[in-house]
């Protein structure tokens, strides 16, 4: 069954460990990630996905946050990403993104958990690998297979 959803909005980062900035769009590489993105390269977690559903529990903890300050490459409206499989092929216009990691260990010292003493992208964030490459942007058409 043909589940879509959303693009709320790109994020790219040239170094690591900085915030990353909103792009309108961007170019996916097979392999790779996103072209110009600091974490894009030759393993599992080429590109991160962050449900802004998550990011608004955040929010109602109080704090402002923006797209992109969880460090999350896009950020989706209309799926509960941490409960896709792994191995789910996630469409987003041409390219497709395969997921390989749901969640990540959270290093203490990120701005938002020494604000608020929690992070949702441990938990709720995943990570793809771009199995075909493509621009992407908010109007892309989005979907994935159950």
């Amino acid at each position: 069954m043909r589940r879509t959803f959303r693009i709320l909005s790109i994020n790219i980062s040239e170094r690591k460990g900085v915030q990353k900035k909103p792009v309108d769009e961007a170019v996916l590489r097979s392999d790779h990630g996103i072209e110009g993105d600091a974490h894009a390269g030759p393993w599992h977690r080429q590109v991160s996905l962050l449900a802004n559903e998550d990011v608004e529990t955040m929010r109602g903890r109080g704090i402002e946050i923006h797209c992109g300050d969880f460090a999350e490459n896009i950020t989706t409206q209309g799926v509960d990403l941490a409960t896709l499989p792994i191995g789910t092929r996630l469409h987003l216009g041409a390219a497709i993104l395969q997921v390989t990691q749901i969640g990540k260990e959270c290093h203490h010292g990120c701005a938002i958990y020494q604000a608020v003493g929690d992070c949702v992208m441990p938990r709720q964030g995943i990570f793809t690998r771009v199995i075909r490459g493509g621009t992407v942007s908010s109007d892309s058409e989005c979907y994935y297979d159950l």
